[in-house]
């Protein structure tokens, strides 16, 4: 029997399509998306003026006054509040914790509190060098959401920071497992946020060729594996997940979604194919979990609605499974919730503890029009009912790091 059994027992969710598990949820399963035209800053000048935001969120909702949220970055307030909702999931009271010490708080963070360095940027050049905000070097940091939340757990509370690119969720994930795994811990937070919607940010993304330019019809722009996809849609959000030692979880008769079972990263094995480490990534992590690609019933495609990436996934995916890649389901679900960088991976794995629980595959939203190069069967605008047991996740970045969990329903 094996023993320090990693299994998720709360989930917070802040996502462009819904917040909270049952809004983010209905939305994936009816493939309703959740982009639309950006409000957060003036964009009639860029070329795309589209995003996934987080709507109708107030962070005094989450975050007590006394910790001053507006002088926090728009990251850290989503993961605070992500994991408040978390916590309380777990049948855990955040005003009343008493938690076995240490606790980990794992948070992948991807593009850093963008927003509050612009801000600091603008005040120079309209008041002056001394009369920046005084709280900005401590927001700007990017351990800022990890230190939030851990002052708020308490003295028991180690804080960490994981940032490598889109895969930083899932990858802070990992290693939060890898700790209660070790028994170095027994229970342990860990997700990730990125708000990536601030002009600097976003021409960036924009001059990369990254952000789709479909503005007339946001809700159809990201269309993972399409023929007709032109780019991805860039998005913000949070997912942050409680983890627990198995045992510990069933004595204190915790809700249990899902087990982490194996994990594998592998960064690209050359710089001139982009993706060409998920397979090795996808490999890595079937081994940890001691299965084979017969035994993954679903994969939770990365997916970016990229023209090259998309591809390049379906390739990997095929010299990995073999004849099983068309037999398996597959979907992405970014044509609804967009690209939110570190966010995504706890997206992904969010959703399949909640495709465990009803044993529903979610679809590929916005798949259209075939693409010869991405031939699989990718659940294409109707979620489907279907034996859900094993999962397997996928995840890449910029810069070439790739990401593969294996998640599955808890049997005891």
């Amino acid at each position: 029997m094996k023993r320090n059994r990693v299994v998720i027992t709360g989930m917070g969710i802040l996502a462009p399509n819904g917040i909270g598990n049952e809004e983010f949820w209905e939305s994936l399963v009816a493939g309703r998306s959740g982009i639309g035209p950006i409000t957060l800053f003036d964009a009639s000048g860029f070329k795309s003026r589209i995003a996934g935001e987080v709507k109708n969120f107030d962070p005094y909702d989450y975050i007590e006054p006394e910790l001053k949220p507006k002088r926090m970055a728009r990251h850290t307030q989503l993961a605070y509040a992500a994991t408040m909702m978390a916590l309380r999931d777990a049948k855990l009271d955040p005003n009343n914790l008493d938690l076995p010490g240490p606790v980990p708080v794992v948070i992948g963070i991807s593009t850093s509190a963008i927003d509050v360095i612009e801000s600091v940027y603008n005040a120079l050049h309209e008041k002056g060098p001394n009369r920046v905000p005084t709280t900005s070097s401590a927001a700007s940091i990017p351990q800022a959401a990890a230190n939030t939340i851990a002052d708020r757990i308490g003295s028991a509370a180690h804080a960490a920071t994981v940032s490598s690119a889109c895969p930083s969720g899932l990858d802070a994930l990992t290693d939060a497992a890898a700790l209660i795994r070790s028994g170095a811990a027994e229970i342990a937070i860990a997700g990730g946020a990125d708000a990536p919607i601030t002009p600097l940010t976003m021409a960036s993304f924009i001059a990369s060729g990254m952000s789709s330019t479909r503005n007339g019809e946001p809700e159809k722009a990201s269309r993972p594996f399409d023929l007709e996809r032109d780019s991805g849609v860039i998005s913000e959000g949070a997912g942050v997940f409680i983890l627990e030692n198995l045992e510990r979880a069933e004595a204190r008769n915790a809700p249990i979604y899902l087990e982490i079972s194996g994990s594998g990263k592998q960064r690209d094995l050359d710089m001139t194919r982009p993706g060409s480490g998920l397979a090795e990534s996808m490999k890595i992590a079937l081994a940890n979990a001691c299965c084979t690609e017969n035994d993954i019933d679903y994969i939770s495609a990365y997916g970016p609605s990229h023209p090259v990436l998309d591809a390049v996934e379906v390739q990997s995916i095929k010299s990995v499974f073999g004849e099983r890649a068309y037999t398996v389901p597959i979907s992405s679900i970014k044509g609804v919730t967009g690209n939110p960088l570190a966010a995504g991976g706890p997206f992904q794995v969010a959703a399949c503890a909640l495709a465990f629980r009803d044993q529903i595959a979610p679809p590929t939203a916005n798949y259209e029009v075939s693409d010869p190069d991405c031939d699989l069967d990718f659940v294409p605008n109707r979620a489907r009912k279907t034996k859900l047991n094993c999962a397997l996740v996928n995840v890449r970045g910029i810069g070439g790091s790739a990401s593969s969990l294996v998640i599955n329903r808890v049997t005891t």
